[in-house]
């Protein structure tokens, strides 16, 4: 292929990469090393308090905005280099800790380590029961008779069409309060349940909606897969004697790998970004992630401020986080693609 060619094709795909990766990203990095802070000034106050005899008044120094011509509050840069990442990674914290005056526990009382230990928690539990469940769903339906397997694909690809903040809130309604499935599970058990009454049994939901949500992408690519095995291969293992167990393991897995493969790269990365269950199910109080820590720096406080920098900055660790995530399967594919 001439290079001219290959620019008319590649080009406009890397202009499009350049202008909405690249440069957000290059923007985002260089916020999280500048503060923005309003230009202050101190300005005397006289403020007086009715009496008896007439007014007592003081004279008070106060920090005011200087305000432009415009009557908008200047606004300064300052670079800071990584001191919001060493606010945010606590190293003073972790100073101590290797000191002996701290537990390592005592990390989750900070948001960003709470915010962490939810994120990979949420990812690494996730990422094996979605395999499973999708490769499961994918060999049932593909052993099933041919009439059959047209509802049940529309059946089990129902999860993944619907909105994720919709299927989340549906979750939701079935176990808060009254729902159909609390009812259900207190007919059972004879007892009182409150599911949203502590952070544990809402990680349970958020993780048994993850696995509902995302299964049948899984069971999607891995059905494709099972189409394409050798049935010379199959048949061949079953004159050999082989369980469907072993054919399972040594001719399907292997012939699916690349497949799984993808499948986990897609559900690391999306996994690791979880926010709509931490909207859905309102578990601020309890759960949050590194995510939705970035949408909190991001929320006007009071007085209309936002943290940007600090937004900044963990949406660099979360990228950083995704990326060491990601390491391990880039490395093995790209060592399957070289040999």
């Amino acid at each position: 292929m001439r290079f001219k060619t290959f620019i008319i094709f590649v080009g406009p795909s890397l202009f499009l990469m350049f202008a909405f990766i690249a440069l957000p990203l290059a923007s985002v990095l260089w916020q999280s090393l500048h503060l923005q802070k309003e230009q202050m000034e101190e300005v005397r106050v006289e403020k007086c308090t009715p009496t008896f005899t007439g007014q007592n008044c003081k004279t008070e120094l106060q920090l005011k905005p200087i305000m432009d011509s415009n009557n908008n509050p200047i606004i300064i840069t300052e670079f800071v280099g990584f001191s919001i990442y060493k606010d945010l990674l606590k190293t003073d914290h972790w100073q101590k800790i290797f000191n002996g005056d701290a537990n390592i526990t005592s990390l989750l009382d900070f948001k960003f380590y709470k915010a962490l230990r939810f994120t990979i928690t949420f990812t690494l539990i996730t990422l094996p029961l979605v395999i499973i469940t999708g490769l499961c769903i994918a060999l049932a339906v593909n052993n099933l008779v041919e009439s059959f397997k047209g509802p049940v694909i529309f059946i089990s690809l129902l999860p993944f069409i619907i909105t994720p903040i919709i299927g989340a809130l549906s979750i939701k309604w079935l176990f808060i309060g009254d729902g159909i499935m609390t009812n259900f599970l207190e007919y059972l058990t004879k007892t009182d349940i409150s599911l949203f009454a502590q952070g544990w049994t809402i990680e349970i939901l958020m993780l048994f909606y993850r696995v509902w949500h995302v299964a049948p992408f899984a069971f999607v690519v891995f059905y494709a897969g099972l189409q394409t095995v050798n049935k010379d291969v199959i048949e061949s293992a079953i004159i050999d004697g082989a369980s469907r167990f072993e054919r399972l393991r040594y001719v399907i897995i292997p012939h699916l790998m690349p497949l799984i493969i993808f499948v986990s790269l897609i559900n690391l990365m999306d996994s690791y970004r979880v926010f709509e269950e931490i909207i859905a199910f309102a578990s601020e109080a309890y759960v949050i992630s590194l995510q939705w820590l970035t949408y909190d720096f991001l929320t006007p406080d009071g007085a209309g401020n936002r943290a940007i920098a600090r937004a900044s900055a963990s949406s660099m660790l979360t990228m950083i986080g995704i990326i060491i995530l990601l390491k391990p399967m880039v490395i093995r594919v790209w060592r399957d693609h070289k040999s």
